[in-house]
């Protein structure tokens, strides 16, 4: 069997905690590794665990879910950050995908979906509504003129669509790392840290 992928569970429910490890635990390729009750106890879980996947809910007591993310990447913690979250409004997850959260679900999520989620972010996916994206281009300045090549321009292309490096290469008939150099020359020219902003500056210029 493939490596499982190692999840910390964050949320200040006990009983959300509980239910969402009894249902992951029994999923093949998903397993928790642990839990935190709110941001200051996610940082240090997952500096000691180094998860492949953060589930984070927003909003907990003292430390709550975006200051926990900006820590971790301040830290150095290179997890993939899922949101989950009860908030209806894309609006008000647009701090953490600023703070570089990968995606967010709702915690009405039906199990599978939320396994699904899990495993996409893993793969480097960007789970983004569309209103999200669109509410943050709105609300931020444009990143100036972009000096793409036409393949930097593809490849950005399809990480707007939430594509993965792997992903990328095949559907551009291209080596993997081939890709990773351009990912790393996009982002440098672009002036951005992450793949979640560029895929969003991809979705503001129409490319994606």
């Amino acid at each position: 069997m493939t490596d499982r992928i190692r999840v910390l569970v964050v949320d200040d429910h006990a009983i959300v905690r509980q239910g969402l490890r009894s249902f992951l635990d029994v999923q093949d390729d998903l397993e928790v590794v642990g839990e935190a009750a709110d941001g200051a106890e996610a940082v240090v879980r997952a500096a000691e665990l180094l998860p492949d996947v953060v589930l984070l809910d927003l909003r907990m007591p003292g430390t709550d879910g975006v200051a926990a993310l900006r820590e971790m990447t301040a830290r150095g913690i290179r997890s993939r950050v899922l949101v989950i979250t009860s908030f209806t409004e894309p609006a008000a997850v647009l701090p953490a995908v600023r703070a570089g959260a990968a995606g967010y679900v709702y915690k009405d999520v039906d199990p599978p979906a939320l396994a699904a989620a899990i495993r996409s972010v893993h793969l480097g996916h960007t789970l983004l509504h569309p209103d999200v994206a669109r509410v943050l281009s709105e609300g931020e300045g444009g990143a100036g003129p972009a000096r793409l090549t036409p393949r930097e321009r593809q490849v950005l292309a399809e990480i707007g669509r939430g594509r993965s490096n792997r992903e990328i290469a095949r559907a551009l008939g291209l080596a993997e790392k081939t890709v990773k150099a351009h990912v790393s020359a996009i982002l440098g020219k672009l002036g951005v840290q992450d793949r979640t902003q560029a895929a969003l500056y991809a979705v503001r210029a129409g490319l994606a």
